[in-house]
């Protein structure tokens, strides 16, 4: 057989099976096998025999074996009245008789529905985005602070101020540096003191706060196909006599 499609078809399946050619030309019911070739047989009173050679398979469906054979080569396969010895070939004895019983197989041609799976690829998308919230900070700043002590002067060029113990007020004597002093002249004058103190410096600094660990793992769900199929059905019209 040169053909590979015909090298793959089971030829133990294909006895009592329908045989089409191109377009839908019937080729009859296949009836015997050989190494070669196949032998069909159509027709009611009229009968006609086809040899077909297997190389012109081209597929089996189950039903119906497929041949490259159109209607315009149908006739180069026919088997002529003689071709075959009638006394051997049990296709071809007494076919011009009414008195054999004939068998019509009619094939019920039905869809089955198979339900197959491929991998398909969705997405999840992570959005990783930049909020803004509030922190509150304590932290302790020092600063420089002025009083104002009023002290009186003695004669003996020294200050004495008041200040408060646990047993009472006291009075305290300190010396001061003295200073020549020129005539006042009563104008106004300013005098600028340095005062020092903390002020906040602040900082950004980013870390890593977390981590997000992402894990993909098979899950395995139930999900039920439902889907319209058609079958043939056979019916009659018509009476049938046994």
């Amino acid at each position: 057989m040169s053909s590979d499609q015909s090298e793959e078809i089971d030829w133990n399946k294909v006895m009592e099976k329908e045989a089409m050619g191109e377009s839908g030309l019937d080729l009859g019911t296949i009836k015997q096998v050989e190494d070669d070739y196949i032998v069909s047989e159509m027709g009611g009173l009229t009968k006609k025999v086809y040899k077909l050679p297997k190389s012109l398979a081209k597929s089996f469906n189950g039903v119906f074996l497929n041949f490259s054979v159109n209607e315009t080569d149908l006739s180069a396969y026919e088997i002529r009245s003689g071709s075959i010895d009638s006394n051997t070939d049990p296709l071809v004895k007494s076919h011009d008789t009414l008195s054999q019983e004939e068998k019509f197989v009619v094939p019920i041609v039905g869809e089955r529905l198979d339900v197959t799976k491929k991998i398909t690829q969705d997405n999840v998308k992570l959005i990783k985005e930049p909020f803004k919230e509030t922190k509150t900070v304590q932290v302790e700043l020092m600063h420089e602070k002025i009083t104002i002590q009023r002290r009186k002067i003695n004669n003996n060029g020294g200050a004495s101020y008041n200040t408060k113990t646990e047993n009472g007020s006291t009075n305290l004597t300190s010396k001061r540096n003295t200073m020549n002093y020129k005539e006042p002249n009563y104008s106004k004058t300013e005098i600028l003191i340095p005062v020092k103190r903390e002020e906040p410096v602040i900082t950004k600094k980013s870390f890593v706060r977390e981590e997000i660990v992402v894990n993909k793992k098979p899950v395995t769900e139930k999900e039920e196909i439902t889907e319209q199929v058609t079958s043939e059905r056979i019916s009659t019209e018509g009476s049938l006599k046994e």
